[in-house]
């Protein structure tokens, strides 16, 4: 059975968009997990991200998954500050680049991988994000 929660300060979608979201990639993939989405701003995501990934510098989306007795528990960090600049970069919806945040921590969550250069938008993973995107924002 799936489990979505959602926490953080100051919240950058409604709670019930973003268990909708997690919930249509995990039904999508045909998976089960217990996900947590927190939202957090840009120092707490930078110090996220040079604890757990060595990189000194805030990022928009983190993903953690274990594989348990239980099934995949997944913790997925987002940053609306990082979120609002990437809208503003690509030309999108705030919005939308929050759902897209979402369905790509959810992918990593569930063990998708991309690439770590320029061709990370070219891989399958992304892919498989965008036509979510399409269908969630």
């Amino acid at each position: 059975m799936n489990e979505v929660t959602v926490g953080g300060r100051p919240r950058a979608l409604p709670d019930r968009t973003v268990r909708r979201v997690v919930e249509a990639v995990l039904a999508g993939e045909r998976r089960q997990a217990r996900v947590s989405v927190t939202f957090v701003g840009r120092e707490g995501m930078r110090r996220l991200n040079r604890e757990y990934k060595r990189h000194d510098v805030p990022t928009d989306v983190l993903a953690f998954s274990l594989a348990g007795p239980d099934g995949i528990v997944g913790d997925i960090y987002v940053c609306p500050w990082m979120a609002r600049r990437e809208a503003a970069a690509r030309r999108v919806a705030f919005r939308e680049e929050l759902i897209r945040l979402v369905v790509h921590g959810t992918l990593h969550v569930l063990g998708h991988e991309h690439p770590e250069n320029g061709r990370r938008e070219h891989s399958p993973m992304w892919r498989r994000q965008e036509r979510y995107v399409e269908a969630l924002a």
